[in-house]
């Protein structure tokens, strides 16, 4: 794993926090390769998680999370970890929607990073079928360290 900061700012995961979900998410699936894995995790500023979405997803707005799926397993070395892929969080989104949402910042944090490691891992919520497993492995994962359903207070749509 892999932690660049790209940006200032209070309540910003450490290397250590981010690991751990990181880990919890693949531990929860039973990815397990024994290569290993890697993860880089980007933490940006909003103009740049703007440009990022605007240019991946052709949306013009800053992000909560962006996933970026790695390289395919057969083109790398075979004792080279495997590159799962990037995760991309835009901090003031990330803090601003855990206000409005009532959640500790760290709480929010951690469900980012298990929602976007499993999009790496290929899980999607384009479905409802999809969307109902993905979510119940974040609650599961997320209620291990005693964090609620970050599902719980939303409307889904």
């Amino acid at each position: 794993m892999h932690l660049q900061v790209a940006c200032g700012g209070d309540d910003l995961p450490d290397e250590a926090f981010v690991q751990r979900w990181l880990q919890a998410a693949l531990e929860h699936v039973g990815y397990a390769d024994e290569r290993g894995c890697e993860i880089a995790v980007r933490l940006v500023d909003a103009d740049e998680g703007r440009d990022l979405n605007n240019r991946y997803r052709q949306r013009d707005y800053a992000t909560n999370v962006l996933s970026f799926a790695g390289s395919e397993e057969e083109l790398l070395p075979e004792d080279e970890p495997v590159a799962l892929g990037d995760l991309v969080l835009c901090p003031p989104v990330v803090l601003r929607e855990a206000a409005e949402q009532n959640k500790r910042p760290a709480d929010h944090w951690a469900h980012l990073l298990v929602h976007g490691t499993l999009h790496l891992l290929g899980y999607d919520h384009e479905a409802a079928d999809d969307a109902a497993a993905m979510e119940k492995i974040e609650i599961g994962i997320l209620a291990t360290a005693g964090i609620r359903d970050p599902y719980q207070e939303q409307v889904r749509g």
